[in-house]
């Protein structure tokens, strides 16, 4: 973990959802080898599965039926899916309750995600809607992660500036929707990404905020 900013005065934590609150990887899989199997078709490669861990539902569809005569009723069809017996397969990330309970009555806290529908399920099964103050999904922007909307949102929501913000994420999505946003990256678990700060742990957290926090 990198030594944080000293100059910094942290008043907004914010978290992607997969990959950083849930390991969400077997429900993803699960999910989209359901639409695919309703079609027809057969389950998605290592390269889909790594495409739709990061983008929206609506970007994932159409990747992983392009080429078929198929996308648009798929679009209808996942809309119609209950995403529930799916949440059973998404593994809350360890600590993520811990680090909420700390962070909640000393900063703001926030969601930007590239889920749709699905978010406010997962959190409310999982007991974790009280935390957050804003949940942004890629239904609440006109343009979804790596656009910067989201975060940007966020930011006017709180009335706070970029570098007051951190942003937690696990993707190179995640990684250019900060830089867009110019606010500072957190890359858990993934030291490949360019970022202000390195975690492989989230009760590592609280280090990078400022004493008076």
């Amino acid at each position: 973990m990198e030594e944080r900013d000293k100059n910094r005065k942290t008043s907004a934590v914010i978290f992607d959802c997969d990959g950083v609150m849930f390991d969400s990887r077997r429900a993803n899989i699960h999910f989209y080898n359901h639409i695919l199997h309703h079609f027809g078709l057969p389950p998605m490669t290592v390269e889909k599965i790594s495409f739709v861990h990061m983008h929206t539902a609506d970007e994932s569809i159409r990747e992983i039926l392009a080429g078929t005569p198929f996308v648009e009723e798929a679009q209808a069809y996942r809309w119609k899916i209950d995403y529930t017996p799916f949440i059973r397969d998404m593994v809350m990330e360890p600590g993520l309750k811990d680090l909420l309970d700390f962070l909640k009555p000393r900063v703001k806290l926030a969601v930007a995600t590239n889920r749709s529908n699905t978010i406010g399920t997962v959190l409310s099964l999982n007991g974790l809607e009280p935390y957050f103050d804003i949940v942004v999904s890629s239904l609440d922007v006109k343009n979804p992660k790596p656009h910067p909307e989201s975060l940007l949102k966020i930011l006017r929501f709180f009335a706070i500036e970029p570098g007051q913000a951190l942003y937690i994420g696990d993707s190179v999505v995640d990684s250019e929707t900060a830089k867009g946003a110019a606010v500072p990256f957190v890359a858990y678990k993934n030291r490949s990404l360019p970022a202000a700060y390195h975690l492989e742990r989230l009760m590592d957290v609280p280090a990078l905020l400022s004493p008076s926090v």
